[in-house]
């Protein structure tokens, strides 16, 4: 029998034309939950209607938020204010959705009720102390489950601003922070290791909360926050798959439409530039605060690098897809200073070179990144271990293999991605859904 959840990707260097990806998983997030808090209506448009942001969407409702989502990628929130919230009945169930829950870790940290977080199997490992820890200096009362979720949060506390001092590079835990500090008193500010996305800090802005970055610092005032419009742009972490390739694949350039290109989030762009990757930029505007472009991928011959440091955390989440196109560049690719891809939906690094090695890849393994020596890529099957990046990056890998590739466990992509196959058959990949 057919294995469940599977795609046999095959080979096939003709990517041209024009693509379009699904609206921003990170910024679809942030609008839900701070329209939901918002004084008044906030129009959504774009939203990415893929199960973690569905999930987000069902945990505000459940919390007493009106959401219309009748028109396709529209949403209607009607903001309940800052204390308006209401007590969930039973668990909140976050999926897959990691991000949902460490923001909503924060936002419900300053609530009057009590909440529990929990999510799906993979959920259920990911670490939450990170989270949490710096909660608790702001007096919030939380519990996790050896470090993991479930996450158990006391209301009814009364919250204090504090200055954080961040270990790990983290967005995730920067916006917990700043979404905690809405309910604080006196003034929240996080200082980090790295530069890291800005999503929570620009949308904070556009509905009307005093923050205020200086270098790797971010300070929020708390205030009360007003109904807007958000639009959407499409996903630059699911426009990073076509991106890698059209780059290795491509008989012609590839346009990728409408695709948010906030410099906290492009580091992968730099990365290939360095590479001999040739990625520009057409119709530049800006969405509400966030930058937008069409991107231009023209085939390119790339060459292995040491991956510069401070591009790490801006390339965070396109890894998996830029780990594939080391393998097929020439020469050594080093990443280090990458641990977090650890405890990402899966061990990104551990499973990314499990499947290289099965194609023929020449990679090792390192605790905080990968050594690729470039070269060809075989046919064989790859167990992406129902991590939705790792599957849409091995059906890149298919494109320039030697034979074809059955990718197992994909059913997770419509976490980010719903509908990946068809748009990867209209970019010119040759992918197929193996049936149930």
């Amino acid at each position: 029998m057919a294995p469940v959840g599977a795609w046999d990707a095959m080979p096939g260097r003709r990517l041209g034309g024009e693509v379009t990806v699904p609206g921003d998983k990170s910024i679809s997030h942030r609008a839900l939950m701070l329209g939901g808090i918002a004084e008044g209506t906030t129009e959504v448009d774009g939203f990415l209607e893929g199960e973690d942001c569905l999930a987000t969407m069902t945990a505000m409702r459940s919390m007493g938020v009106a959401i219309d989502r009748s028109r396709p990628r529209v949403l209607v929130i009607r903001g309940v204010g800052l204390h308006g919230l209401i007590p969930p009945v039973g668990p909140l169930d976050m999926g897959n959705a990691g991000t949902a829950m460490r923001l909503l870790t924060g936002l419900l940290a300053g609530q009057s009720f009590d909440t529990v977080l929990v999510g799906d199997s993979s959920l259920m490992k990911r670490p939450m102390e990170r989270v949490a820890a710096p909660l608790r200096q702001m007096g919030a009362v939380l519990e996790t489950t050896d470090g993991k979720p479930p996450v158990r949060i006391c209301g009814g506390q009364a919250l204090e601003g504090a200055d954080h001092q961040l270990k790990v590079a983290s967005a995730q835990v920067k916006s917990a922070i700043l979404l905690a500090g809405l309910y604080a008193r006196g003034g929240t500010s996080v200082t980090e290791p790295a530069v890291t996305r800005d999503h929570t800090e620009r949308m904070l802005r556009a509905f009307g909360v005093e923050v205020t970055v200086q270098g790797r610092r971010t300070s929020l005032t708390p205030g009360v926050l007003r109904g807007t419009r958000i639009d959407v742009p499409a996903d630059f972490s699911s426009a990073a798959f076509f991106i890698v390739a059209a780059t290795l694949a491509g008989e012609s350039p590839l346009v990728i439409r409408n695709v948010g290109v906030n410099p906290t989030r492009t580091g992968l762009l730099e990365i290939l530039r360095l590479m001999g990757g040739r990625i520009g930029f057409q119709n530049e505007r800006l969405a509400g605060d966030e930058p937008v472009a069409d991107l231009v991928v023209e085939p390119a011959v790339l060459r292995g690098i040491t991956v510069p440091p401070e591009l790490v955390p801006l390339a965070i989440d396109e890894f998996p897809a830029l780990f594939v196109a080391a393998a097929l560049a020439e020469g050594e690719t080093l990443v280090s200073g990458a641990a977090e891809l650890r405890v990402k939906e899966s061990d990104r690094i551990g499973v990314m070179a499990e499947g290289l090695q099965a194609l023929g890849a020449d990679v090792s393994a390192l605790p905080d990144g990968m050594r690729i020596r470039g070269g060809r890529l075989s046919g064989g099957a790859i167990d992406s271990h129902g991590d939705h990046r790792i599957a849409m990056s091995f059906a890149v890998a298919a494109a320039c293999a030697q034979g074809p590739v059955r990718i197992l466990d994909v059913a997770n992509v419509a976490t980010s991605f719903p509908g990946f196959p068809e748009a990867a058959r209209a970019a010119g990949l040759r992918i197929e859904v193996v049936p149930t």
